[in-house]
């Protein structure tokens, strides 16, 4: 097993060498600080059927002890915010669903949708259905999150068909005035309103008053949570900025550039959490 050293790649100059001293901000006074983080491929395996997976039941026990200590702990997630408090299976931390566009707060029985989203349910459903041509045959699975459509083509028979027919759609989004944004082996079709992790990020750690935070991640979507932060330091509303990269062969390179901790995978960010919690 990888040790510590090796799974870490870059410690900011205002921090010492090893990760316990990298997160030294947050663990010396956690009721001051705020944990937030993605959920598939940092906290949850990637897995061939988006539905089936899952947050190992020792992480979802991790988390909820990081939640009695911390001042904020939370999951900004491209899935639905009931789905992935679903997949945490904890309920007394906050859930930022579809990159944002919803909100879970800890106790609540259902989310809510931004106000300025709603409207577009119709228009983007509308959307998909006119361009859903060869879904089935390429085996493209279409996730309806009511004003995103996510279609996915991890697992196809042909990934590359299936990712061409998707370059269409996304030119075709384009030209209908909607948005088209990338994932891992996943498009999105959006509105033309900022759905973005840097505005989940914002909100939740300005709410909260923290004065340190982290946020970790492991695609594309989640350089926004980095802006986020970045942002919020710039600002002087944050003493302490960490940005926590999970590496994969999928992820996007600039993640890892701009991490000031860098780990292997799903296992690496959960030592994260561990020490976090130690």
């Amino acid at each position: 097993m990888e040790t510590w050293a090796g799974i870490l790649r870059r410690v900011p100059a205002r921090t010492a060498e090893t990760p316990a001293s990298a997160l030294a901000p947050l663990t010396k006074d956690p009721a001051r600080a705020a944990i937030l983080f993605d959920v598939d491929g940092t906290i949850a395996p990637i897995v061939k059927k988006p539905e089936d997976a899952l947050v190992p039941a020792a992480t979802s026990r991790l988390v909820a002890d990081l939640a009695k200590r911390y001042l904020l702990v939370g999951c900004v997630s491209g899935r639905s915010a009931s789905e992935a408090r679903r997949m945490v299976g904890v309920g007394s931390i906050h859930y930022m669903g579809m990159h944002g566009a919803e909100r879970l707060s800890p106790g609540a029985g259902r989310s809510a949708l931004r106000e300025d989203l709603e409207r577009w349910r119709g228009p983007i459903t509308d959307f998909t259905a006119g361009v859903s041509d060869g879904f089935r045959l390429l085996r493209i699975r279409v996730e309806d999150k009511g004003p995103i459509v996510a279609l996915h083509w991890r697992g196809a028979p042909d990934e590359g068909a299936a990712r061409r027919r998707l370059d269409e759609v996304a030119k075709e989004a384009e030209a209908a005035g909607l948005v088209s944004h990338w994932g891992r082996k996943v498009l999105e079709i959006r509105p033309p309103v900022e759905i973005t992790k840097r505005l989940a990020v914002r909100e939740l750690v300005t709410e909260s008053g923290a004065a340190t935070a982290l946020f970790g991640g492991d695609d594309t979507t989640d350089l926004d949570g980095f802006d986020g932060l970045d942002e919020l330091a710039a600002e002087g509303l944050l003493e302490t900025a960490i940005r926590v990269g999970v590496r994969s062969e999928e992820g996007p390179r600039e993640l890892l550039e701009r991490a000031d901790l860098a780990v292997d995978g799903v296992r690496g960010f959960t030592e994260i959490l561990e020490t976090l919690a130690a």
